[in-house]
């Protein structure tokens, strides 16, 4: 409901003017502002070397990102690897003459699903599963704080965390991917 519908009976005066304040300090579009707040009021630059450190952390914290994108690759990969080294996989199914049930072991350099459409769900271990909850959860939250710091729509902290994600893509790309990578 729009705030202009509601009846200011049921809204206190106090209340609609801080509304009304926060509406009217949200900025619609980008703007250009050496004293945009990040986080909090108690961060805010007062001048432009500040702004300038501001951007400069920004940019460190869109790299920091990108690298732990490459963590968590690297990690999934050596979880699957030890998985896979963990216990052999066995298949349970009919021989070719139907004649009973038959087990196959088939080696870790050479799994391949037998039918498409066979879904076999690895066990929950805590020696990955929560490490790599931990990890998401990080990746989660610097990604909200890169979020709000866009959302103020200052054109320094966009560009700030565009060149941050850049650069960290540039510099920590080439780790992430590969054959082999990680599995030495």
């Amino acid at each position: 409901m729009p705030l202009a519908s509601i009846p200011t009976s049921s809204m206190s005066s106090t209340t609609m003017d801080s509304t009304m304040m926060m509406m009217s300090s949200m900025m619609m579009t980008f703007y250009t502002s050496t004293t945009t707040s990040l986080y909090s009021l108690a961060w805010t630059p007062s001048s432009r070397g500040q702004y300038a450190g501001t951007c400069v952390f920004l940019i460190v914290l869109s790299i920091f990102f990108r690298g732990l994108f490459v963590l968590r690759h690297r990690q999934e990969r050596k979880w699957t690897y030890a998985e896979l080294r963990r216990q052999p996989v066995f298949r349970e199914g009919r021989n070719k003459k139907g004649d009973g049930v038959s087990f196959r072991d088939t080696s870790v350099d050479s799994i391949t699903p037998v039918n498409s459409q066979e879904t076999i769900a690895r066990p929950w271990r805590i020696s990955t599963d929560v490490p790599r909850a931990i990890l998401d959860t990080v990746i989660a939250g610097i990604g909200y704080l890169l979020m709000l710091a866009v959302m103020t729509m200052n054109v320094g902290y966009f560009l700030s965390i565009l060149g941050g994600v850049f650069l960290g893509s540039l510099f920590m790309g080439r780790y992430a991917a590969g054959p082999g990578f990680g599995l030495h």
